[in-house]
């Protein structure tokens, strides 16, 4: 078994070169050696700690493991690629919203709980941005389409579930914190 030291040195050099977040099954893959998930997810902790104070943090999502900045640092990252970030209209951000909160639901249930109907498009730009996906159909005539979040949305709003989500307030409709 390599030193721990080793071992850390190893998962820092892989989680800060790789694009996406990396599962435990994932990282255990750079070892030749069998280490028990359990003894990883220590190591990434230790990791995690050592990293605390400095502007770049190791976190959690849904989708694993990654280096991140930290959220106090982002204004100064934005000056280098001034593009301005996509906005979103309300009735997305409501529809998404909704989607989080009661999925999975069909466009029928969404237009039910915000009163009026849900364009087509609303949907395509949540599929594109890959927030939300079909994950089913609806047993009743005509089978609608069932929507949930994607793993992608709990990753970019650095969510690892969606128990995650903050809570509503009795009889409050869900909007989400953009």
């Amino acid at each position: 078994m390599r030193n721990l030291k080793e071992v850390k040195l190893i998962l820092e050099t892989a989680l800060l070169t790789a694009g996406e977040p990396m599962t435990v099954a994932e990282l255990k893959k750079l070892f030749d050696e069998d280490i028990a998930a359990d003894a990883l997810r220590k190591v990434l902790e230790e990791l995690r700690q050592d990293w605390v104070g400095r502007g770049v943090e190791l976190t959690l999502v849904a989708s694993g493991w990654r280096f991140q900045a930290r959220p106090e640092y982002q204004k100064y990252l934005d000056r280098l690629s001034p593009e301005k970030p996509p906005k979103y209209s309300r009735a997305v951000l409501e529809t998404l919203a909704i989607i989080a909160y009661k999925q999975p639901v069909t466009r029928g249930d969404i237009e039910e709980i915000r009163g009026v109907t849900v364009s087509s498009q609303i949907l395509k730009t949540l599929e594109e941005r890959g927030w939300i996906d079909v994950v089913g159909h609806r047993e009743v005539p005509g089978r609608p389409a069932l929507y949930a979040t994607t793993k992608g949305f709990l990753d970019d709003l650095n969510l690892r579930s969606l128990s995650e989500l903050p809570p509503l307030e009795e009889g409050e409709k869900p909007l989400l914190p953009v």
